[in-house]
């Protein structure tokens, strides 16, 4: 395809494809996993629409499995019966990169597969970043940072405006060239439909209403820790709260179709007795998400900029997961319950080092997040844990550099992998 936008992602399905047998591109509906794995296909079934192809699944799958490969199949979760089958090819065949699976949920309730684990490795895909958009520059680069080195590059001197935009529109690589107005519709009907057909579609006693509501109630408790009593509360409306497994029940529907993450509680070896929170932070995959369930746009985000710093934490922690997932990263939260000392977001990386990040929409914020990142610093047990290999403000501001104590300051438009 000759207008592909190269996605963050692209390093890691080829390492991937290099390493295993088969891969699944999982991530919500409308993130590019379709375009990213035609670009190394052969083959390409699109299960979802390709009566053909579904048709020979069932009577003659190795029609299928004898095309040129790499093979993709796309939106492999609309005949579940693929799963094994791929599995078992990978057991049948040498060679490695030979399946490519796409697909936008895990399969309905009563879908029975095994789980692939030695032949289909994963790799999730997400709404764009700043820096795939072409919003950011990328030149400080979050590996960079995590190996010592210096904040060093120029952001794309997008505006506090031009932020609150992104916010609102996304990054979904439909609305890489509208406004705000079209980008609202899209979102609008992206967000019926998910409440009318996708989550009811994953099993029963899934209420669109209800789904609408918690999508709202979703959209208002951004960057926060969830109080689910008061969620019941809202999803329940006039009728009373829901009940707690009718909730938990909505809220798995909405991991599954990929559309929510939490971010889990860090609770690393204190240098003292501390009480960590243990509960997780749930953020949408994509800021734009939470925007159209409460119907707001950037001339409401302009009016209210403490919420819009809240929205802004959940965009950086969109780019943070695709920029970490590219480094093995985990991110998690960290939050002293007895004082409330709170540090965004923190990093692990998979031999053991670790980053403190705090996010401030406005630059001036950035002294008080660096006392907080140290004083979090201070906290841990160094023995156990190693000194923080970086400290880093996320702003959105204009200019990079390392602070006298050391803490890094990078502005969203400027960070990439």
């Amino acid at each position: 395809m000759t207008d592909y936008r190269p996605r963050v992602v692209d390093g890691e399905l080829n390492r991937r494809m290099a390493a295993m047998g088969a891969v699944l591109i999982d991530g919500p509906k409308a993130v590019g996993k379709t375009c990213t794995a035609v670009e190394v296909a052969a083959s390409v079934f699109r299960m979802d629409v390709d009566e053909a192809a579904r048709a020979a699944l069932e009577v003659a799958p190795e029609q299928l499995f004898s095309s040129p490969a790499p093979i993709v199949f796309d939106e492999w979760q609309e005949t579940p019966r693929l799963w094994n089958l791929v599995r078992r090819a990978v057991d049948d065949h040498d060679g490695r990169g030979l399946y490519v699976l796409t697909g936008s949920s895990r399969p309905r309730d009563d879908a029975r597969v095994h789980s692939g684990a030695g032949r289909i490795a994963r790799l999730r895909m997400r709404p764009m970043t700043l820096f795939e958009t072409g919003h950011s520059t990328g030149e400080v680069s979050l590996q960079r940072l995590l190996d010592g080195g210096d904040p060093v590059g120029a952001s794309s001197g997008l505006s506090i405006d031009g932020l609150l935009e992104r916010i609102v529109v996304g990054g979904w690589p439909d609305l890489l060239d509208v406004g705000e107005r079209e980008a609202s519709l899209w979102l609008s009907d992206y967000l019926r439909t998910l409440a009318e057909v996708d989550v009811p579609g994953l099993g029963p006693r899934r209420n669109p209403g209800n789904i609408t509501r918690l999508l709202a109630a979703l959209g208002r408790s951004a960057a926060t820790p969830l109080n689910l009593t008061s969620l019941a509360k809202d999803v329940g409306g006039a009728r009373g709260p829901i009940a707690s497994e009718t909730l938990a029940n909505y809220m798995d529907a909405l991991e599954r179709l990929m559309l929510i993450e939490p971010v889990p509680a860090w609770r690393p070896h204190m240098r003292s007795r501390t009480r960590l929170r243990a509960s997780a932070v749930h953020h949408f995959v994509d800021p734009s998400l939470g925007m159209a369930a409460l119907g707001v746009g950037t001339r409401q985000l302009r009016q209210d900029l403490n919420a819009a710093g809240l929205h802004f934490e959940s965009l950086v922690m969109r780019d943070l997961r695709v920029y970490g997932q590219s480094l093995g990263a985990a991110l998690a939260s960290w939050r002293d319950s007895q004082t409330g000392h709170e540090v965004d977001a923190v990093l692990e990386l998979p031999d053991g080092r670790w980053a403190g990040i705090e996010v401030k929409l406005g630059e001036s914020a950035a002294d008080a997040a660096a006392a907080s990142l140290l004083r979090m610093a201070g906290k841990i047990d160094h023995e156990r844990h190693g000194e923080a290999a970086a400290l880093i403000v996320v702003t959105g501001g204009r200019f990079s550099y390392r602070r006298p104590d050391g803490v890094c300051v990078v502005p969203i438009t400027a960070l990439g992998p």
